[in-house]
Protein backbone atom coordinates (compact mmCIF):
# COMPACT_ATOMS: atom_id res chain seq x y z
CA UNK A 1 0.00 0.00 0.00
CA UNK A 2 1.73 3.60 -1.16
CA UNK A 3 2.03 6.07 1.53
CA UNK A 4 -1.31 7.90 -0.03
CA UNK A 5 -3.64 4.79 0.95
CA UNK A 6 -5.72 3.12 -1.90
CA UNK A 7 -6.25 4.39 -4.80
CA UNK A 8 -9.13 3.75 -7.85
CA UNK A 9 -8.13 1.27 -10.91
CA UNK A 10 -9.25 1.89 -14.31
CA UNK A 11 -9.37 -0.46 -16.52
CA UNK A 12 -9.35 -0.61 -20.36
CA UNK A 13 -11.45 -2.11 -22.97
CA UNK A 14 -9.85 -5.34 -24.28
CA UNK A 15 -9.70 -5.68 -27.83
CA UNK A 16 -10.97 -8.80 -29.10
CA UNK A 17 -13.64 -9.51 -26.66
CA UNK A 18 -16.89 -11.81 -26.96
CA UNK A 19 -18.35 -9.50 -29.93
CA UNK A 20 -15.21 -9.76 -31.70
CA UNK A 21 -14.89 -12.32 -34.78
CA UNK A 22 -13.14 -15.71 -33.76
CA UNK A 23 -8.90 -15.17 -34.42
CA UNK A 24 -8.23 -17.73 -36.61
CA UNK A 25 -5.12 -18.08 -35.75
CA UNK A 26 -6.00 -18.26 -31.69
CA UNK A 27 -6.31 -22.17 -32.33
CA UNK A 28 -2.65 -22.22 -33.52
CA UNK A 29 -1.76 -21.45 -29.98
CA UNK A 30 -2.61 -24.76 -28.41
CA UNK A 31 -2.86 -26.85 -30.94
CA UNK A 32 0.44 -28.32 -30.11
CA UNK A 33 -0.72 -29.01 -26.09
CA UNK A 34 -0.52 -32.68 -25.50
CA UNK A 35 -3.56 -34.10 -23.74
CA UNK A 36 -3.88 -37.47 -21.81
CA UNK A 37 -6.70 -39.50 -23.99
CA UNK A 38 -7.73 -42.98 -22.62
CA UNK A 39 -10.71 -45.19 -23.10
CA UNK A 40 -12.30 -46.62 -20.46
CA UNK A 41 -13.92 -49.99 -20.93
CA UNK A 42 -15.58 -50.01 -17.25
CA UNK A 43 -15.55 -49.39 -13.91
CA UNK A 44 -16.28 -51.51 -10.68
CA UNK A 45 -15.98 -50.42 -6.84
CA UNK A 46 -14.08 -53.19 -4.68
CA UNK A 47 -14.04 -53.28 -0.71
CA UNK A 48 -9.96 -53.24 0.04
CA UNK A 49 -9.85 -56.71 1.32
CA UNK A 50 -10.99 -58.00 -2.51
CA UNK A 51 -7.95 -55.63 -3.77
CA UNK A 52 -5.55 -56.78 -1.77
CA UNK A 53 -6.72 -60.68 -2.99
CA UNK A 54 -6.41 -59.91 -6.60
CA UNK A 55 -3.59 -61.95 -8.30
CA UNK A 56 -2.42 -62.46 -11.78
CA UNK A 57 -5.89 -64.54 -13.45
CA UNK A 58 -8.43 -62.56 -11.49
CA UNK A 59 -11.30 -61.16 -13.71
CA UNK A 60 -13.05 -58.18 -12.65
CA UNK A 61 -16.45 -57.98 -13.40
CA UNK A 62 -17.04 -54.28 -14.65
CA UNK A 63 -20.12 -52.42 -14.63
CA UNK A 64 -20.43 -52.38 -18.28
CA UNK A 65 -21.95 -55.77 -20.10
CA UNK A 66 -19.80 -57.17 -23.29
CA UNK A 67 -20.59 -54.70 -26.07
CA UNK A 68 -21.13 -51.80 -24.52
CA UNK A 69 -19.42 -49.15 -26.01
CA UNK A 70 -16.14 -47.68 -23.88
CA UNK A 71 -15.93 -44.05 -22.84
CA UNK A 72 -13.37 -41.84 -24.56
CA UNK A 73 -11.54 -39.23 -21.98
CA UNK A 74 -9.67 -36.54 -22.39
CA UNK A 75 -8.01 -35.58 -19.43
CA UNK A 76 -10.95 -37.45 -17.47
CA UNK A 77 -13.66 -35.50 -18.85
CA UNK A 78 -15.58 -37.94 -21.44
CA UNK A 79 -15.82 -36.58 -24.88
CA UNK A 80 -16.98 -39.21 -27.15
CA UNK A 81 -18.00 -42.99 -27.40
CA UNK A 82 -16.80 -46.15 -29.17
CA UNK A 83 -16.16 -49.56 -29.91
CA UNK A 84 -13.59 -51.63 -29.59
CA UNK A 85 -11.69 -52.70 -32.25
CA UNK A 86 -8.35 -54.74 -33.20
CA UNK A 87 -6.08 -53.21 -35.53
CA UNK A 88 -2.54 -55.20 -36.42
CA UNK A 89 -2.39 -56.79 -33.04
CA UNK A 90 -3.51 -53.37 -30.88
CA UNK A 91 -6.36 -52.65 -29.76
CA UNK A 92 -8.14 -49.13 -30.66
CA UNK A 93 -11.42 -47.30 -30.32
CA UNK A 94 -13.51 -46.24 -33.61
CA UNK A 95 -15.52 -43.04 -32.77
CA UNK A 96 -19.38 -43.57 -32.65
CA UNK A 97 -20.22 -40.78 -30.42
CA UNK A 98 -19.37 -37.16 -29.56
CA UNK A 99 -20.95 -36.18 -26.93
CA UNK A 100 -21.78 -32.79 -26.17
Amino acid sequence: MSEHGPRAVQFHQIEGGSDAAPNPHGIDLIKNVSLTVQAELGRTRRQVKDILRLQVGTVLQLEKEAGDPVDVLVNDKAIARGKVVEIDGQYGVQITEILK
